[in-house]
Order: structure tokens, then C-alpha cells, then sequence
């Protein structure tokens, strides 16, 4: 297990056929399109690729990436959280999503101050980044107890939305 809350487990996303069925569905909720982006991931070996091409070769690469979440109590699959490399954002991006039933029980600001303690005590990375979605309260609000704070706006590369940025540095998170 890499990090352990309470009540989650966060552990390296696996390409079996539990993981690939799980983050099948989390990337094909609504919620997800709405929020995050139609990935065109339709299928488990689709699903299966995307962890071998995007989570696995980030752990390698980088030291981080998206884990998988797990409930203690019954070792339920609630979603992912973690951190991104991109090359157009001057720090790694902490992310999360969860699947719409695991939603509104505070799980996602449970993973996502997990990841960020992980960040400074394991991995020593100093200031983060995170972009939303305009339009996604949510998320915004759960940033802002994380002690994030808004720093303008990002388009990534090859999108055609601006994304809001937020940014937390050890001073202020």
C-alpha cells in the first residue's frame, strides 16, 4: 500500500482485470466527460492500455501518478487520485475523480489530502498545481480547503477550453 488514510487505501493502479473494469467506468461516467474529458476509452483492453500508457509509465518516469482508491472497510474501488506531470504546467497537477455513487462523502478531499501529504513528506516536491474544469464548484471548493489558490487560467496544449488554475506551495497549503 502506498498511502493509507483512515478510512482510504491509495495504492499504484495495476493492469489487471479489476483495475481495467473499474477505471472503464469511472472514465466513461458523465460526471467525468462534464468535468474531465471524453478520453475515448470504450473497451477494458482500451481501459487496460490506458493504465499502461498513462499511470505505469508516469511511476517509472516521474516517481508519481494516479492511484488507485480503495475503501478500507470492504476494499471497494471509489476512484483514482494522484498526481500528473504535464509539460505545460510548472509543477505536477494533483488530481481525482470518483465514481458518482462514491461521491458526497468526503472520500475525494480524504484521497486528494492524502496525495498532497505524499507529495511533500515522500516525494518532496515543493509547490502543486491543479486546473479545473470552469463550472466545476466542487472541485473548487475542495482545492481551496486543500489551501489551494486560484493563479489565473491554462489552456493545455491541444484543447480548445481554458482551464482554471490553482496552486498550492508549502507556505500557503
Amino acid at each position: 500500500m502506498l498511502i493509507e488514510t483512515e478510512r482510504l487505501r491509495l495504492r499504484l493502479l495495476r493492469d489487471d482485470d479489476g483495475d481495467a473494469a473499474a477505471m472503464l467506468e469511472l472514465l466513461n461516467e458523465p460526471g467525468f466527460h462534464r468535468y474531465i474529458g471524453d478520453r475515448g476509452v470504450r473497451t477494458l483492453e482500451q481501459a487496460r492500455d490506458c493504465i499502461r500508457n498513462g499511470p505505469m509509465v508516469s511511476y517509472e518516469r516521474y516517481g508519481y501518478g494516479m492511484y488507485a482508491v480503495e475503501r478500507r472497510s470492504d476494499g471497494a474501488w471509489l476512484g483514482n487520485a494522484g498526481l500528473v506531470h504535464r509539460a505545460a504546467l510548472p509543477h505536477a497537477d494533483l488530481g481525482y475523480a470518483l465514481l458518482a455513487r462514491h461521491t458526497g462523502q468526503g472520500y475525494a478531499l480524504e484521497a486528494a489530502r492524502a496525495v498532497l501529504g505524499h507529495a511533500r513528506a515522500a516525494l518532496r516536491l515543493g509547490a502543486l498545481c491543479a486546473i479545473v474544469t470552469p463550472g466545476n464548484a466542487r472541485s473548487v471548493a475542495l482545492l481551496k480547503k486543500l489551501g489551494f489558490q486560484a493563479n489565473g487560467s491554462v489552456r493545455l496544449p491541444g484543447k480548445d477550453e481554458d482551464l482554471l488554475l490553482f496552486l498550492n506551495t508549502p507556505a500557503t497549503g
